[in-house]
């Protein structure tokens, strides 16, 4: 196991799941895809900046733009759009649970379109993390609210995720990881507009310091370094990247405690517990 791909993922994993904290804190004062447009915007300009005005670094040019382009669509816009219509139409559960389902269709999809040999024991990881996150999600399944279209839409959403994860892993890209992730997010804001104005609430919208302190949590910590770790991790070994996914709903629920007075059951430690199994036995 290599030491520093297993930190760098559990970091990874730790700020990824912050999100959902950050959010749910801002929830009250702003329409989510308001708040998704801001962090965006100022994450790509601060990247954008970063890696063309400070590093010097070439911008895309040719089929990269293409490339940049439909990365974006796909990691960003696609992804979070159908994420927040479907949450109108389905549990927090099964939207908990949906985050994990990611890794199953990464696999999937890397035996395929990669072409990459899965062995017996990183199947049997991926459902032991499967089963993990099921056990830690129990609790919220109670009310199990689902309708179909909101179905569709977190399936549609974890599958733009996914085919985006493997996409970005085909590409032979030559720019760094500051330009690939501040153009694909600053193209992911872009293409959301016109889904942000067509569902946009008049009067809805507070500017207060838990807006501004979230807003910044989710655009640095968030869009910017974990979003980084993620590429590096993708590039590394596409695969075994994903099962740090698994971590995400756990470190969620653990945030949820701490900042929002959400219970720890058993469930969460037991669950928690098949996950770490299953990525120690994914990363062998």
């Amino acid at each position: 196991m290599n030491p520093r791909f297993l930190i760098l993922g559990v970091i990874f994993a730790a700020l990824w799941a912050s999100a959902s904290a950050a959010a749910k804190l801002a929830l009250p004062y702003l329409e989510p895809l308001v708040m998704f447009q801001i962090r965006f915007f100022s994450a790509g300009v601060l990247l954008i900046f970063f890696a063309q005005i400070i590093r010097k670094e070439r911008l895309p040019r040719g089929e990269e733009w293409k490339q940049i382009a439909v990365f974006g669509l796909l990691n960003t816009t696609l992804y979070l759009s159908l994420f927040i219509l479907a949450l109108r139409e389905i549990s927090a559960g099964i939207g908990s649970l949906a985050t994990s389902t990611n890794t199953l269709l990464i696999s999937i999809l890397s035996t395929f379109w990669l072409r990459e040999t899965i062995r017996l024991r990183q199947w049997i990881a991926v459902f032991l993390g499967l089963a993990g996150v099921v056990i830690a999600c129990y609790p919220l399944l109670g009310d199990g609210h689902a309708t179909p279209r909101g179905l569709l839409l977190i399936f549609l959403s974890m599958l733009s995720y996914s085919v985006g994860t493997i996409y970005y892993s085909k590409v032979k890209w030559k720019l760094s990881r500051f330009t690939i992730n501040g153009w694909q997010i600053f193209l992911g804001g872009i293409f959301m507009l016109p889904l942000t104005i067509l569902f946009h609430e008049s009067g809805r919208n507070q500017w207060n310091l838990t807006v501004f302190f979230s807003i910044l949590w989710l655009v640095v910590p968030v869009s910017i370094a974990a979003v980084q770790l993620w590429l590096y991790l993708l590039k590394t070994d596409t695969v075994k990247a994903s099962y740090f996914l698994f971590l995400c709903p756990i470190f969620g629920f653990i945030y949820a405690n701490w900042l929002l007075d959400e219970p720890l059951t058993a469930y969460t430690w037991g669950g928690t517990a098949l996950v770490l199994g299953g990525l120690y036995l994914g990363n062998r």
